[in-house]
């Protein structure tokens, strides 16, 4: 069995910045009530004059990835694209990138698994390569949300904490002695699908439904039960992480960085205080991004590696938990 290992990261936030207080023109909101709640100072929105996609965005992170990984597109076997904001109802946005990359006519799997997504994604790469079938796969995690926000005081609670952006890895075949990723956990409970969902325009929502209760927070637009994800979120992220370590063999002190799914400051804070990590096992940039979903992990572990944050050699444990609801966790050796 071959062994997977990260070659290459990059990353795509949209220019524009939108801060707390801009929200304030659109909804009963400001800096301190945002803060407070879930550590946020700003976040990207793309513009409608961008021309910017999830696919684009991905594209974009891709191409920094390649370059980071130091191969040529034409290497890449396979793309394993993450997200629930895809450019078209179908086809996916894996296809749309190996387009945009001019690979010939290789394979292109589509994610739907939201704030674990990217996670996901990557275990199906792992187990592509531990097969032996694939060298070199791109995978992307990339999110195009503010279009679909409500900007009104009934969409507050969800709209002031997402944002747009794209990151992406060349998982590689790992060279000999490399411990690579080590393991990967993947879990999920779909009887609380609806606490946090968006469940239209969709096809069991027909477009007559659609004329009439269009704009239906209910149905067309994100809804989120908060106090009830943020509850089932720090119990999942612990075991999820748990899972991990017992499957390793290893202890919160050998984790040089904890890269979680960037939902919620105080969720990340919560979770380090219990494995009492220090600050500098743990990277967040929720502050600066907000919650970009599938795109979040991708895009703190490209930060951190681009920064130094995160060196080769350094043990990574990522962790995620969102709408499904789905969580995940793996740890790598960087």
């Amino acid at each position: 069995m071959h062994r997977a290992h990260i070659k290459g990261l990059g990353h795509f936030l949209p220019p524009t910045e939108i801060s707390n207080d801009h929200l304030s023109q659109y909804m009963d909101t400001n800096d301190a009530w945002i803060q407070e709640r879930t550590g946020i100072q700003t976040r990207r929105w793309v513009e409608k004059g961008d021309g910017l996609s999830s696919a684009s965005m991905g594209y974009e992170g891709a191409k920094m990835a390649i370059d980071h990984a130091g191969i040529e597109a034409a290497e890449i076997d396979h793309i394993v694209f993450a997200t629930i904001s895809p450019d078209y109802y179908f086809p996916g946005n894996g296809v749309l990138v190996q387009e945009m990359l001019g690979l010939d006519t290789v394979g292109a799997t589509d994610v739907r698994n939201a704030c674990s997504g990217f996670v996901y994604a990557l275990g199906v790469a792992n187990a592509f390569i531990q097969t032996g079938m694939y060298q070199n796969v791109l995978v992307i995690g990339a999110e195009l949300q503010s279009p679909v926000l409500d900007l009104s005081n009934e969409g507050r609670n969800v709209s002031v904490i997402f944002g747009d952006g794209a990151g992406a890895a060349i998982l590689s075949r790992a060279p000999e002695g490399h411990a690579g990723v080590q393991t990967v956990h993947l879990h999920s409970q779909g009887k609380h699908a609806k606490e946090l969902s968006m469940q239209g325009p969709s096809a069991i929502h027909w477009l007559d439904e659609i004329e009439a209760t269009h704009g239906d927070p209910a149905i067309f637009a994100p809804y989120m039960n908060g106090n009830f994800i943020f509850k089932n979120a720090v119990i999942r992220f612990m075991e999820v992480i748990q899972e991990a370590l017992i499957a390793t063999g290893k202890t919160p002190k050998d984790i040089d960085c904890l890269v979680p799914h960037q939902a919620n400051l105080r969720i990340a804070q919560y979770i380090q205080g219990k494995m009492g990590l220090e600050d500098r096992q743990v990277y967040n940039n929720i502050q600066r991004y907000g919650n970009t979903t599938g795109a979040s992990i991708p895009i703190a572990l490209s930060e951190a590696v681009h920064s130094g944050a995160i060196k080769r050699g350094d043990t990574v444990c990522l962790a995620a938990f969102g709408a499904g609801f789905t969580w995940a966790s793996s740890i790598l050796e960087y």
